[in-house]
């Protein structure tokens, strides 16, 4: 169990059935840069555990810092170099605007739900937009 379960905020989700390599990480509320900095830490460790497909689930979260947006980039980058991916699923208009504005529209895969994003890396999808 990471150390981020119980803080506010950013919730860890044990892999679906349909892709057992696929960590779920909901977030829920404002997400500051403290958050961002924990998710960001999350990310870097999972590797060592087999994990390098991650979906960050943003369907309930209101506000996402913008100043957070390039530390998390920087991050999935890392990750992806490892042969991995980070991809957001259930942005609002208004998150996605806040991605958007920080530059990211095109750095993140975005998916609708949970699921498709889930589905996506067993089906070797990329991004269709947000």
């Amino acid at each position: 169990m990471s150390s981020l379960a119980g803080q506010e905020g950013v919730t860890p989700q044990a892999p679906t059935k349909v892709a057992q390599r696929v960590m779920r990480l909901v977030l829920e509320g404002e997400i500051g840069q403290e958050a961002v900095a924990d998710v960001s830490a999350m990310i870097e460790r999972l590797p060592a555990s087999g994990v390098i497909q991650v979906v960050i689930d943003c369907s309930e979260v209101s506000h996402f810092d913008y100043r957070g947006v390039r530390p998390l980039l920087r991050r999935v980058e890392a990750l992806r170099e490892q042969g991995g991916d980070v991809r957001l699923a259930g942005l609002s208009p208004y998150v996605f605007a806040i991605f958007r504005s920080a530059g990211a529209d095109d750095a993140f895969d975005y998916f609708a739900s949970v699921d498709d994003a889930v589905a996506s890396f067993s089906r070797g999808i990329a991004a269709f937009g947000g």
